[in-house]
């Protein structure tokens, strides 16, 4: 990461020949996500898993009521695509504003590299692309990457475990049925 953001300040982006070239590998760089993200969909509807998902939702920033939620399989991996395709659309809007607006070059280099990394890390990327088992970190729900902002903002820990499920059950509204 830190090797393309020097050899970004190093690029004549002044030559319009390299500087098509840059746009020319982060389009490629977002359209190579992009046919990741349909294949894991395929996956996903290929196999339409039914199975019933209980988990509890961490409340919301100023709330401290918990939400009980039961969904499937399918419904949960639909979701979650659902949010990396609109996590890689607002992407691509900020840098086509930073680049054709502010009229800034040296993020396309950087931009072609980050989301291509995160999009193979991602877990759902992980379980039905390269076909690694749902066990340990790769079981659903997935944990929340929360990092700094995450932290500070109060969000919490997503819980499965039984009794924080009948516990949220008991004392909320019994919870959400997602389909």
């Amino acid at each position: 990461m830190l090797f393309f953001m020097q050899l970004s300040k190093k690029v004549p982006f002044d030559n319009p020949m390299v500087l098509n070239g840059v746009r020319a590998t982060y389009v490629l760089s977002n359209l190579i996500i992009l046919g990741v993200y349909l294949y894991v969909r395929s996956k996903i509807y290929a196999m339409k898993d039914r199975t019933n998902l209980k988990y509890v939702e961490p409340p919301q920033t100023g709330t401290s009521e918990e939400k009980p939620v039961t969904t499937t399989i399918f419904a949960y991996d639909c979701q979650q695509l659902k949010a990396l395709y609109k996590a890689q659309l607002l992407g691509i809007g900020m840098m086509a504003v930073m680049h054709f607006y502010f009229k800034f070059s040296s993020p396309l280099m950087v931009q072609s590299v980050i989301p291509l990394k995160s999009a193979f890390e991602g877990n759902l990327v992980k379980i039905h692309f390269f076909g690694k088992p749902t066990t340990g970190d790769l079981e659903r729900p997935f944990k929340a990457n929360t990092g700094l902002l995450g932290m500070l903002m109060g969000g919490g820990e997503i819980k499965k475990d039984k009794k924080s499920i009948e516990i949220a059950e008991k004392s909320g509204k019994g919870g959400a049925k997602e389909e």
